[in-house]
């Protein structure tokens, strides 16, 4: 399950208990506000009248914190359902924990500085498009500073766990083209996505949100491409837009937990067939022949597991980018 998702193994009670683990220490607002929705029979009953997938914590957070224009409190949140549910479950299917975290950039940046350049990058999932500026941003992996081309773009701090020395780059990848691909990109330009995005942010955890703000500004300069499409149908025509003497990446965080099984299968032999570097960053098990053969676990629990081409376990990241945990083996 990715960060603020829903697992249709569990029970949304459940699900709600999961998440408050994941907020234990990163947002005590969100840990205690999951925690007080497990148990009510009003808000479950509630979540029950909704699509199992949009019955995430974050989405339903992030929705009320839209209404509300603030983070709600378990009081509030209540109210709401009792009072305007209707409104409620409007904002929630109308909307997707499109969380556009910039950060993630650190935890992928080492495995692509390891590809021969120039790259052409498709980020599937690709929300506003900010995880596809990872040149725009500077980084700082435990005092190791790499600079980015936007000197008013965020830096990016991310640090360096376990034994294994991250490959981090002494220079910046040459990307020569990028483009995303999202069933429902958001507009960078546009103050009401962007407002939706903020919505997304846990209340209480450090400086995302300046973070988010500063990423924002950057990407308005020039805003990447991000394309409206499916991931099982719309890839190849995108990829055909990309120059073919650079090497392809095609990359993605926290995306597959919300396609099924089989549609995972289908969606690595499309990567496949286009000859592409594949980079994926989810939760372990999301690719299924993985997380059996792993050496080491991780430091934390909820982390990512990013996988090379659906084979080679490269990393253990955080799903907000504030570390990375690097594994043995080659790129």
């Amino acid at each position: 399950m990715s960060i603020g998702g829903h697992d249709s193994r569990l029970s949304t009670s459940d699900n709600y208990r999961a998440f408050a683990r994941e907020a234990h220490g990163r947002s005590p607002a969100y840990e205690s506000l999951a925690n007080s929705v497990a148990g009510d029979e009003n808000v479950l009953s509630f979540l029950s009248s909704l699509p199992q997938q949009k019955r995430q914590p974050n989405l339903l957070f992030a929705s009320a914190r839209y209404l509300l224009n603030k983070p709600p409190s378990m009081s509030q949140l209540r109210a709401l359902v009792d009072q305007d549910a209707v409104g409620l479950a409007q904002v929630m299917l109308a909307h997707w924990t499109q969380t556009n975290e910039p950060a993630r950039c650190a935890t992928i940046l080492p495995a692509l500085a390891g590809l021969p350049g120039p790259l052409s990058l498709i980020e599937v999932g690709a929300s506003a498009g900010l995880t596809l500026l990872f040149d725009r941003y500077s980084y700082d992996y435990d005092g190791a500073l790499l600079s980015g081309s936007d000197a008013d773009a965020p830096m990016l701090r991310c640090s360096r766990l376990g034994n294994v020395p991250a490959p981090i780059p002494e220079r910046m990848p040459e990307i020569a083209w990028r483009a995303g691909l999202d069933l429902n990109p958001l507009d960078v330009t546009s103050e009401e996505d962007i407002r939706w995005l903020s919505c997304l942010v846990w209340p209480g955890e450090g400086d995302r949100q300046e973070r988010l703000d500063a990423a924002v500004v950057s990407a308005r300069r020039d805003p990447p491409a991000v394309y409206r499409g499916d991931l099982l149908t719309d890839l190849p025509e995108v990829a055909a837009q990309a120059p073919r003497e650079a090497t392809l990446v095609v990359y993605h965080s926290a995306v597959l937990a919300y396609v099924a099984a089989e549609d995972r299968r289908r969606f690595a032999e499309t990567i496949r067939s286009l000859g592409a570097i594949w980079l994926s960053n989810e939760a372990p098990g999301v690719i299924a022949d993985i997380s059996v053969h792993m050496p080491v676990r991780p430091e934390h629990n909820g982390a990512f597991l990013l996988v090379r081409d659906g084979r080679t376990p490269l990393a253990f990241t955080d799903g907000h980018g504030t570390w990375l945990q690097w594994l043995e083996g080659p790129l």
